[in-house]
């Protein structure tokens, strides 16, 4: 029987991580909602929908229903940064654009350590 390793994933370093979300979670549909209504909904069942269903063993401190290897988990939490300072930069004043690409390089950066942890880890039994 294995045991489940936690990620080293600080308070400091999770807590910017979830405030990039939150303003993928707003920027994206406010990006969208002018050409699709439809669209502004599915940004926002994707960019929460995925991460709850799929994501790494130990990599943060929820569980995922489906479990991925480090390399596709990294990529999917990609998406929340890179959502974000796209849809900001189409919504909102550059000036807050670029506040939002500040902070989503901070909180990236602030990732690196669990990443490196994510892929030095062995998937499988």
């Amino acid at each position: 029987m294995r045991t489940e390793v936690a990620a080293p994933d600080s308070l400091s370093a999770s807590a910017p991580r979830f405030l990039v979300e939150i303003i993928a979670w707003v920027a994206a549909p406010w990006a969208l909602v002018a050409y699709s209504i439809w669209l502004a909904v599915l940004a926002d069942v994707l960019l929460i929908g995925l991460p709850t269903v799929f994501g790494m063993p130990g990599a943060k401190k929820q569980k995922n229903p489906v479990s991925i290897p480090a390399r596709p988990a990294i990529a999917l939490e990609l998406l929340q940064p890179v959502a974000a300072c796209l849809a900001a930069f189409v919504a909102w004043p550059p000036v807050v654009a670029s506040l939002v690409a500040a902070v989503s390089l901070a909180a990236c950066g602030l990732q690196l350590r669990r990443w490196r942890w994510m892929l030095a880890q062995r998937t499988g039994s």
